[in-house]
Order: C-alpha cells, then structure tokens, then sequence
C-alpha cells in the first residue's frame, strides 16, 4: 500500500480498513511517509491482534511488513 503524503489518522484508517478485507495469512506492505505512523501502526496492530512483520525507516519513508492473523 502506498500511503505516502497522507498525515495522520489517514494510514493508520486505510490499514485498518484493508486488514478487514484481507484473510488469515495475508501479507501488505505500507509504505508511509508521516512519521506518527511508526507510533499509530503498532498501536493499531496491537488493536487487531494482527503481526508487524517488519519496519523500517530509509530516508523518510517507513515501511511497515503485516500479517493477517
């Protein structure tokens, strides 16, 4: 997912919408560029229960790797 130049609380709307279309299993890449997301998407996935993969920061751009639970 390509979230980039959207400002908080949109990325961590569009995850949460996304995870509840996805099934058990399932991997998304988010690509995001606002910095809050590295707070508001672990808190998310707290929420959810779903699995942060991985995440990382180059340059700016963080990149979040999420499983489906």
């Amino acid at each position: 997912m390509d979230l980039r130049g959207l400002k908080c609380p949109l990325p961590a709307l569009r995850v949460r919408k996304m995870l509840s279309s996805m099934k058990s299993g399932d991997l998304i890449v988010v690509e995001c560029t606002d910095p809050l997301t590295a707070i508001d998407i672990p808190n998310l996935l707290r929420e959810t229960g779903d699995a942060l993969e991985d995440k990382s920061n180059a340059e700016g751009l963080l990149t979040f790797k999420i499983r489906k639970k």
